[in-house]
């Protein structure tokens, strides 16, 4: 494992678990302490970590992880997801894209569809989905935000409350054991809620880490989406929720 691929997965651990010490961390990524020290002597550099005795915790933060960080974690998970969507997404579809990196290894995976309309604020998404000539790509004008490769603004609802699609796919950045969505800036937020809107269908898609993750900004519910697409079976509770409100539940099963 590269090392910035280890500090990608260093971060995932100590966000799930609070805190965690050298020697935990060494043991677990099979190096040495030395080299989990050099990972997290950078990490805290980057305002990522910090120091508390005997290891390090998420330093007080109220942004998401990069961009590029995001898209190494959990990547196997999030090309099932990728594979059980593009099966329930014909040619000649409409789609909005919201943030994120699931929505962009989706897009991959349907870079052999026909006829595809898309409507982005994802970067990443709207340069996977130019590969196909058949498929039009809508982009958002806005401020782009290097670190996490989307844009946003002021007017992103009046973007997607302008269209109306067959299919509207967005990620979150975390979910509440109540099933609330939760996420790290008001604009991320008010994207999914237009979404929600415009789409005939709305597809959450969401890793299994999810639902142990922690963001700050809560808006909307797990039980309002048409169908949501995981890795494995969510948690018990979750599946109650979601059968409760006649939400379909996608997973590959073990």
């Amino acid at each position: 494992m590269k090392p910035k691929e280890r500090q990608a997965y260093i971060l995932e651990k100590v966000r799930q678990e609070k805190s965690a010490t050298v020697e935990k961390l060494s043991k677990i990524f099979s190096v040495s302490v030395q080299s989990i020290r050099k990972d997290i002597n950078f990490l805290c550099e980057e305002g990522l970590l910090r120091r508390i005795y005997g290891g390090v915790e998420m330093a007080l933060q109220k942004d998401n992880i990069s961009y590029d960080s995001r898209k190494i974690i959990h990547y196997d998970e999030k090309k099932i997801i990728a594979r059980l969507i593009a099966k329930q997404i014909p040619n000649n579809s409409s789609l909005f894209f919201s943030i994120g990196t699931t929505p962009e290894i989706i897009a991959k995976e349907l870079i052999n569809h026909k006829n595809l309309k898309i409507f982005t604020n994802n970067l990443n998404v709207a340069l996977v989905c130019c590969e196909n000539s058949s498929f039009e790509v809508t982009l958002h004008g806005g401020l782009l935000r290097n670190k996490h490769r989307d844009i946003v603004g002021n007017d992103i609802e009046k973007f997607f409350s302008s269209y109306s699609v067959d299919f509207g796919i967005y990620g979150v950045g975390a979910i509440e054991e109540n099933g609330s969505l939760l996420d790290f800036t008001q604009e991320e937020c008010q994207a999914r809620e237009a979404i929600s809107k415009s789409s005939k269908k709305v597809f959450l898609v969401a890793d299994y880490s999810k639902f142990t993750r922690n963001a700050y900004i809560r808006s909307g519910n797990i039980s309002n989406v048409d169908s949501i697409f995981c890795d494995k079976k969510p948690p018990e509770n979750i599946c109650k929720l979601l059968e409760k409100n006649g939400v379909e539940i996608n997973y590959e099963n073990e």
